[in-house]
């Protein structure tokens, strides 16, 4: 019988206001775990703290390195955590030749060193206790670089990278850390970039949604709910042989052996 049930654990999410982050949370509750996540909006936090008596909200910036200690002070003075989902990010559609070294630095704060350091964090209590999970929400960009999400694309490579060599130190301490690469999924992020293209065409944004789904082999975007469920899946003791993999969720995109 797998075994999903996350009864006990204490899971952190960060960046869950919408899409994947805020579709995990709600996985890992409904599997039982206690759920503390991070968001910028504060509607957001309120919202999906309401979800269930296991989630919590706290508003924090993390690409800003006092927000992203002062969260982790409260994550630790809850009780720390069992499972950590770095999932907050951004992924700004930029040329390269105009990019300045702050719009570098700033996008390294959020997407890389806010894995980093909540990893660096709570990585001690789960090897203390000989049973953890961390899951890096990378990116198929990661592996198929693409010129205009070049600096986003640098720090998914750079959390997979990562995922693996603490996966290689840390296995042994029961604490298993592996990376997700989502594709094509229909979140917002992909909206505002199918409106941009719809509007310099004179289409739709749902046009432009179904004609690039086309080119995923089953047709259309992923969900959120469906990369959630391979994260719980990492998350749970059904995984307990699954460490330093990079799993591609993307509908059968990543043709390559």
């Amino acid at each position: 019988m797998i075994d999903l049930n996350l009864d006990g654990r204490r899971a952190v999410v960060t960046g869950a206001s919408l899409g994947i982050g805020e579709a995990t949370v709600k996985e890992l509750a409904d599997l039982g775990a206690e759920v503390v996540f991070c968001a910028r909006n504060n509607e957001a936090v309120e919202s999906l703290s309401t979800y269930s008596g296991k989630v919590t909200g706290v508003i924090a910036d993390m690409g800003d390195k006092a927000s992203t200690e002062k969260f982790l002070d409260i994550v630790e003075e809850g009780g720390g955590a069992d499972i950590l989902i770095n999932n907050v990010g951004a992924s700004p559609s930029r040329n390269f030749l105009y990019m300045t070294d702050e719009e570098w630095q700033e996008l390294h704060e959020l997407n890389l060193l806010s894995a980093i350091r909540c990893t660096r964090r709570l990585l001690p209590k789960m090897r203390k206790q000989q049973w953890g999970r961390v899951v890096m929400i990378a990116s198929g960009a990661a592996v198929y670089p693409n010129a205009a999400l070049i600096d986003y694309g640098a720090t998914k490579a750079a959390m997979i990278s990562i995922s693996k060599s603490l996966s290689r130190k840390y296995g042994a301490d029961g604490v298993l850390i592996n990376a997700i690469l989502p594709g094509l999924i229909h979140t917002a992020m992909w909206e505002r970039a199918a409106t941009e293209i719809a509007q310099a065409n004179d289409t739709t944004m749902e046009k432009v949604l179904e004609n690039n789904g086309r080119s995923v082999p089953v047709g259309r975007y992923g969900t959120s709910e469906e990369v959630a469920a391979v994260v719980a899946f990492l998350c749970s003791n059904a995984a307990s042989y699954v460490n330093g993999t990079a799993i591609a969720v993307d509908g059968g995109s990543a043709a390559h052996i």
